[in-house]
């Protein structure tokens, strides 16, 4: 799985002029299901992005969650993270998990953010969404659960 999550004070989608998610302060997570991932990709990144300290402190260091701010999440299902454009001028997305596996996928991510005492609003899997954002710093990580899996060289496990 793969995610791009931004620290936002408002992000919302919508979805043939309605808004489907609204949230205030918290994190816009856009999120890829790619070939082969599973629930426990899911519950990986969840507790990752949860717990991902990118909120200020009293001193203005980065040493607060969502969850330690109360704040929220917006998932946003997105496929066009598995892009490849090593060749040609048109992406290719064969990388990514086809929608019957994706979409339940993406249910199971926001289930374990909410888990973890998130409160969620999602988009709507499969449609055209438009999203808006206010993204606060701008503060952007992107997250691949691969990368979690794997040893980092140079450093103590």
């Amino acid at each position: 799985m793969r995610a791009v999550v931004q620290r936002v004070s408002a992000a919302s989608v919508t979805v043939d002029g309605v808004v489907v998610g609204q949230i205030a302060r918290g994190l816009l997570i856009l999120l890829g299901v790619g070939q082969g991932d599973t629930r426990a990709e899911a519950v990986l990144l969840a507790e990752k992005i949860a717990n991902l300290r990118i909120f200020a402190d009293d001193a203005g260091r980065f040493n607060r969650s969502a969850l330690d701010i109360g704040g929220a999440a917006l998932v946003v299902s997105q496929f066009t993270l598995y892009a490849d454009t090593r060749r040609g001028r048109r992406p290719s997305f064969t990388d990514a998990a086809l929608p019957d596996v994706a979409a339940p996928l993406v249910e199971a991510f926001a289930a374990e953010l909410r888990a973890r005492g998130l409160a969620v609003e999602q988009g709507v899997f499969g449609a055209h969404m438009d999203v808006m954002l206010h993204n606060d710093g701008p503060v952007t990580i992107m997250l691949d659960s691969a990368a979690f899996k794997e040893p980092r060289s140079g450093r103590a496990p």
